[in-house]
Parts: structure tokens; sequence; C-alpha cells
């Protein structure tokens, strides 16, 4: 799924008009409207902006999915509810914020394809 379209299903799944998004990241209608039409993207700013507001990483807005082609449906796990009931993870005896604990499961993430990677190129 492409940026805009990911963009445009959050919007509507808040309810927001493009005029109501654009105002509450304080950019145009016109923008928005761009952005999800895949005619322009967003600077930096804008972009975190975006994904703050949806409580998502840019990463997800980007489309950027990190489960490799070569997975199967085998290899679905569900790390993200495991990380998710645990919300007061801690490291160090300091409890991590949610950004902390995003990061975390980001580098699961990427840990558990790599050795499922190696694990499918032992298999051949």
């Amino acid at each position: 799924m492409d940026f805009g379209t990911r963009l445009k299903e959050l919007r509507k799944s808040k309810k927001l008009t493009q005029q109501q998004l654009g105002d509450i990241i304080h950019v145009s209608k016109v923008s928005i409207s761009g952005y999800e039409r895949g005619e322009r993207n967003p600077d930096r700013e804008t972009l975190t902006a975006l994904a703050d507001y949806f409580n998502v990483t840019t990463d997800y807005l980007l489309g950027r999915n990190q489960t490799p082609d070569w997975a199967d449906k085998d290899d679905l796990i569900e790390l993200d509810k495991i990380l998710d009931s645990n919300v007061d993870m801690a490291y160090g005896g300091e409890t991590l914020t949610d950004e902390e604990r995003q990061r975390v499961k980001d580098i699961l993430t990427g840990l558990f394809w790599e050795f499922r990677k190696e694990d499918k190129n032992k298999e051949k």
C-alpha cells in the first residue's frame, strides 16, 4: 500500500476531512489532497507530524513493510501483541516510553526476519 492510500485510510478512520487534517498538522487542504493522490510528498517535518498524530511510525506511513518477500504464512508471529500487552516494559529499572517501545519492536522484528532468513537458507 502506498503512502497516499495509507494516509487516506488513516484520515478516514478518524472521520476527518482533508481540511481538518491539514489544520491539525499545519498544512493546506491542497497538500493533503496531493499526498493522498500521490502527486506530492510531505517534507520530513510533515511526515513526522502525521506519524505522531496517527500514532504510527513513519515507516508505516511510507509503506515500508518489514515482512520480506520470501516470508511465508508459517513465518508470521504475534510479536506486536506480546510487546503491546507489556505497557510497563522497562530497561535498567526505567519504564520505556512509547517511542522507545516502538524502537524495541522494530529492532526485534528486524532481528527475527534476519534469523528466519538464515534458517531458510540453511534448509536449501
